[in-house]
């Protein structure tokens, strides 16, 4: 288990490598500078361009929303892929971008955990990307709340709900169990 670990941080750690690579020579192409930060975060490699001389060029990679910053990381993936032969997960950000919006997600998942236990009602957040759904779940189970994203794209959102994690897990066990009780007496 742990060589496996330990394979998994290199192959990561060489995403990483790669991806800081091809956006380094972006940068180049396009007269941008900045250092760069790479790191493993729960099973995927981040790369963080800071913009060290706070000049707000570098900002402009991030676009309006995030619109820039996420089809850069879409095409640093592809550059991964094609470098490694493999799916690239990896999480890009750029001038401390992502950082800010997932302490902004994180506060707004916050006051939903606490509304749901306050009233022991589901609360529906605003619709949201993928990656601002993903925050706002890991919030959610961080409380020990169940949460799931529903409606359509691009207008999809999270609901957390009043029901605890551990709770669904055991009525999760109880009907496995019931279910491979009721097919042992088929047999």
């Amino acid at each position: 288990m742990a060589k496996e670990d330990a394979e998994l941080i290199q192959q990561l750690e060489d995403e990483g490598d790669i991806a800081a690579d091809y956006l380094e020579e972006l940068l180049d192409i396009v007269g941008l500078g900045g250092e760069f930060e790479i790191d493993v975060e729960r099973d995927r490699a981040t790369v963080e361009i800071i913009d060290e001389e706070e000049d707000r060029e570098l900002r402009r990679l991030v676009g309006r929303d995030g619109e820039v910053l996420d089809a850069l990381q879409e095409l640093t993936r592809l550059a991964v892929h094609a470098k490694t032969g493999n799916r690239s997960r990896l999480m890009l950000d750029i001038a401390g971008h992502r950082k800010s919006q997932r302490l902004r997600l994180a506060a707004i998942a916050e006051e939903g955990v606490t509304r749901v236990q306050a009233t022991g009602e589901p609360v529906k957040l605003s619709p949201m990307n993928p990656f601002e759904r993903k925050v706002c779940h890991d919030v959610a189970a961080a409380a020990g709340l169940v949460s799931d994203s529903e409606g359509r794209e691009p207008n999809r959102y999270v609901v957390i709900h009043p029901e605890r994690l551990e709770d669904v897990a055991e009525q999760a066990e109880e009907t496995l169990a019931a279910e491979d009780f009721s097919e042992a007496a088929e047999e």
